[in-house]
């Protein structure tokens, strides 16, 4: 019995997440847009966080929409500095460590998000819309995005690159190890779109308020309860990136990295899949103009979540394998 025990116990052994110890922390695929990412991931975070706590505090007035996105668009080029300390961070990590980085990241997703809201404002111009956004005012917005949002980037990135380069608790192998078969219900494609119905469950209801907010002129009040909702989604998608990540290292597939963002990242997907189910049923749009104008901002605000949460995920699936690799003893 004891000889069948020992057995049993050595096969359990070469198989799961302890036998990838040495592939587990091997460079992923394109490492430096994922290190822009999670910087730039890191920054919205950052904006967030500052921009609800002085909503909770009642410095920005529900009254007053444009002091909320003032607010927004401040604190974004103010946490430059934290969005490129982290991509610094691992850029070094993944031996990428290069100003071209730096440059991409004050550069990647700002350069994407005021590209299509200057086309939008040029059709708006085009029809002559009140609500157009002045010239002048978008001179603004390009001199806080390359006077104040890029030079921090670059400082952060500065002090990053002189931080030391964090070191892995597991060396990696110089052959990479081959990945068994995985079931159907392994598959990236599989387990990412499962993944993402998880973190929008937590925030649906909230959000049918915030697009209220948004697209028919209400006020939104509720940042306590909002506050709330924000702290619970943080919480979950770390939790199914954790627990996706986990599962994919038992089945001895170690590539995680990029995994580890996009598991929780996908529910911008389910986010803007509900804005054109909130568009048909809620909305009273018919003409063309004002559906690209809703579909493209849409699409941003849900690139934006993507690149949110998938930080978060991807953060949290970190922490968790330098933990239990760290405890691993390999002879």
């Amino acid at each position: 019995v004891s000889t069948q025990s020992t057995w049993e116990d050595e096969a359990q052994e070469e198989t799961g997440w302890k036998v990838v110890h040495a592939d587990v922390f091997r460079e992923p695929q394109q490492p430096s847009l994922l290190a822009v990412y999670v910087g730039t991931g890191c920054q919205l975070l950052s904006m967030s966080v500052v921009t609800l706590l002085f909503a909770l505090l009642g410095f920005l007035s529900p009254a007053r929409r444009g002091a909320l996105m003032t607010a927004l668009l401040v604190m974004f080029a103010l946490m430059g500095s934290v969005g490129g300390f982290v991509t610094a961070i691992f850029a070094k990590l993944y031996h990428e460590q290069s100003w071209i980085t730096i440059l991409w990241l004050g550069t990647w997703y700002p350069g994407k998000i005021f590209g299509v809201f200057f086309v939008l404002n040029l059709m708006l111009w085009a029809k002559g819309a009140a609500n157009a956004v002045p010239f002048l005012l978008l001179l603004g917005l390009i001199a806080l995005w390359f006077f104040v949002s890029v030079p921090l980037t670059f400082l952060g990135a500065a002090v990053g690159y002189k931080r030391p380069v964090i070191t892995h608790p597991q060396t990696v192998s110089t052959i990479p190890r081959m990945i068994p078969e995985q079931k159907w219900h392994m598959k990236p494609v599989v387990m990412v779109l499962a993944a993402g119905a998880v973190p929008f469950g937590t925030a649906f209801i909230e959000l049918y308020f915030i697009l209220s907010s948004l697209w028919l002129n209400k006020f939104y009040y509720v940042f306590g309860f909002f506050a709330i909702v924000f702290v619970i989604l943080i919480v979950t998608c770390a939790e199914i990136s954790i627990v996706l990540v986990y599962f994919q290292l038992c089945y001895e597939d170690w590539r995680w990295w990029w995994r580890g963002f996009l598991y929780s990242g996908s529910s911008g997907l389910y986010l803007y899949g509900y804005s054109i189910y909130y568009l048909a049923t809620t909305l009273n749009m018919h003409s063309a103009p004002s559906i690209i104008l809703y579909a493209s901002y849409m699409g941003m605000i849900s690139y934006t979540l993507f690149i949110l949460t998938g930080t978060i995920g991807f953060l949290s699936s970190y922490g968790f394998v330098r933990y239990i690799y760290a405890a691993l003893k390999v002879d």
